[in-house]
């Protein structure tokens, strides 16, 4: 079966290549060449012989000179009969010279005394350079307006489909409409999605069989996801597991200037699946011109909605015989128009969510096949430590690790390299900086409040490491990391993550009698929780279960401006005074457990001061060796 689509000829592409693109130009050329040559021919001097200036007076003294026209420094003198001269034994009855430049005064009188006709002309001011010169700009302003009006054309006429990563697959074959040769094994993780979208493989393969039972396919399936969760790539898995044409485009590639360029893309990208049934139509970024319409600030976009029409009467226009899918991404479904999600369209939704600790385990087997890994490595440790990171952020992960070993030139990459490349994209690059000892001291003193805290809490996630490094935009770091996934969070553990947010600050203002800016980050981060724990998730007794936070929820569409605040100011009043005493609390709180353990922060402190970075394993036992009080809950448990 050909995958080539058979596109119709547009009108006015008939005829070679080299003939459409070049012909105009070359009228163009022909006609200045024309001109050149009509001026220089009506300005140039009749045909003459040119001979030296000795010849042309031995002439004039032998009486053989009738007249001679002067013009300047030429001479053109007419013979009484004409004479055979020349290289080529012509007989010529008129001649030509250029006078010296010092002048001869012998010239006239010598005229004169062969009764010579003297006939004076004034010296031509035209040349053919002043031609060029003065019609250049003509034909420079005639050319641009030419190529303006011939783009402006295509665009606008039969000629839209040679634009674009369309007009590369519409014009070039098979170039872009080719059967990937991915699959599902090159998907790891999103066993859900991929389950989803399984049985649509057996219809792509044999449509007949859904046909003979009445059944037909879904014509739309909305892929919907963080971004980097593998949506394009499940989508070309999808037309490599059934061997057909992908056509691939994003949205935005069907906006551009001129009105209608969006809606002609459409027709032509989907008359391109049409000719190579089965296929696969794959539109990323579909929010990009599937936005809700007739809202936002300004008003609709004519050019968007124009194309967003197109392609809902593209979907309506399916039969039963076609069997062309129509797959889309998004990161953004609750902005999309809901006439895009109505049965008929994109009616079947497969949510691609952020890799649970096993699919990471199987994402990072995936993206190391082919590394020399060390003995140290533990892939299901970076998978328990890496929580929040999708399938491009793994991937990403393990190409830094790879090249973090070889600028050092190893042979094999460590698992110390894979800490630094989590580091380097969770925290940025490190930093020079020379920080003065006193700064070094509070930066010590701060990232020793937070790990404490966060090792002695019984609801906080295990301690991972501390380090004063600069990272970043960071000055320093504590880093915990969750024993498991949580799908849902306590009242408990989120006052525990609000004392080790705050206890940095609270450990400067018990050891150095003050605070600095360096909480600035921790301060809003509480803040934003805090928050949302009394005005989303109704913690707090004083507000009770009222949703009272404040939407965020597409603010570029306009919809806040027109909806009406539903709290009164008594009840914003109750919520700040809510979130104040929750950060209050959780200082006390911190205070409290770092007045405790007083000796082991101390100990902490010098030791961070000297060593910059520390394990979970390394504070465990500094705070051994100072005499722990009470036996600590496990530092880590990704042993």
């Amino acid at each position: 079966m050909s995958t080539q689509p058979d596109i119709p000829r547009q009108p006015g592409n008939n005829g070679p290549n080299w003939l459409r693109r070049y012909g105009n130009w070359m009228l163009i050329l022909g006609l200045m060449a024309l001109i050149a040559v009509g001026w220089s021919g009506f300005f140039t001097s009749p045909q003459a012989l040119e001979i030296s200036y000795s010849r042309f007076k031995t002439l004039v003294a032998d009486e053989q000179m009738a007249s001679v026209t002067m013009q300047g420094d030429v001479l053109t003198g007419k013979l009484k009969t004409p004479q055979v001269m020349g290289a080529q034994g012509k007989a010529w009855s008129t001649v030509s010279t250029r006078a010296p430049a010092m002048n001869d005064a012998n010239l006239l009188p010598l005229l004169e005394a062969r009764h010579v006709t003297i006939d004076v002309k004034p010296e031509s001011s035209f040349k053919l350079s002043d031609l060029l010169i003065l019609a250049l700009p003509w034909l420079l302003l005639f050319g641009l307006f030419y190529w303006s009006y011939r783009r402006t054309s295509q665009l606008v006429g039969g000629d839209l489909g040679a634009r674009g990563k369309l007009g590369e697959f519409l014009h070039a074959g098979t170039q872009k409409a080719e059967v990937p040769q991915v699959s599902f094994d090159d998907v790891a993780g999103q066993e859900n999605a991929k389950r989803e979208v399984a049985e649509l493989v057996q219809y792509l393969k044999d449509p007949t069989r859904f046909a003979r039972v009445g059944a037909s396919a879904p014509r739309g399936v909305l892929l919907m996801g963080p971004p980097g969760t593998g949506k394009t790539l499940l989508a070309r898995a999808l037309a490599g597991e059934a061997g057909v044409p992908f056509f691939s485009i994003s949205g935005s590639q069907f906006i551009e200037v001129f009105v209608g360029v969006g809606a002609s893309r459409v027709r032509n990208l989907f008359a391109a699946a049409k000719a190579s049934m089965p296929s696969i139509v794959f539109i990323d970024e579909l929010d990009s011109i599937g936005r809700t319409r007739g809202t936002g600030l300004g008003g609709g976009h004519d050019e968007r909605e124009q194309t967003l029409n197109q392609i809902l009467a593209e979907m309506d226009g399916f039969t039963s015989r076609e069997s062309v899918l129509v797959l889309a991404a998004t990161n953004r479904p609750d902005i999309l128009d809901p006439a895009l999600l109505r049965p008929g369209r994109f009616d079947r939704h497969v949510v691609l969510d952020l890799p649970s600790r096993e699919d990471r385990l199987a994402i990072l087997r995936l993206h190391t096949r082919k590394m020399p890994l060390a003995k140290d490595v533990s892939l299901n440790r970076l998978a328990a430590g890496s929580s929040g990171f999708s399938g491009a952020d793994l991937k990403n992960l393990s190409n830094e690790a790879a090249i973090l070993a070889a600028r050092e030139n190893r042979e094999q990459v460590g698992m110390q390299d894979f800490e630094d490349a989590r580091d380097k994209l969770l925290l940025g690059a490190v930093r020079n900086l020379v920080i003065q000892p006193e700064e070094k001291q509070r930066l010590a003193v701060h990232e020793s409040g937070h790990a404490l805290v966060a090792y002695y809490l019984p609801q906080s996630d295990p301690l991972h490491k501390v380090t004063i490094i600069p990272r970043g935009r960071s000055l320093g770091e504590t880093q915990q990391l969750p024993e498991y996934e949580r799908y849902t969070l306590s009242e408990d553990y989120l006052r525990d993550r609000l004392a080790v947010m705050l206890a940095g600050r609270a450990a400067e203002q018990l050891l150095l009698g003050n605070v600095s800016s360096g909480a600035g980050d921790d301060i809003k981060t509480a803040t934003s929780l805090a928050r949302s724990m009394v005005s989303r998730w109704g913690m707090s007794k004083k507000v009770g279960p009222m949703d009272l936070h404040t939407s965020e929820d597409a603010p570029f569409l306009g919809r806040e401006i027109a909806q009406p605040r539903l709290y009164s100011e008594h009840a914003a009043e109750l919520v700040d005074q809510a979130v104040k005493e929750l950060l209050m609390d959780a200082e006390q709180r911190a205070s409290k457990i770092l007045a405790t353990h007083e000796p082991q922060m101390q100990a902490l402190i010098r030791l961070l001061a000297d060593k910059e970075t520390l394990s979970a394993e390394q504070v465990a036992a500094c705070f051994a060796a100072a005499g722990s009080a009470e036996r600590p809950r496990p530092a880590s448990a990704l042993r």
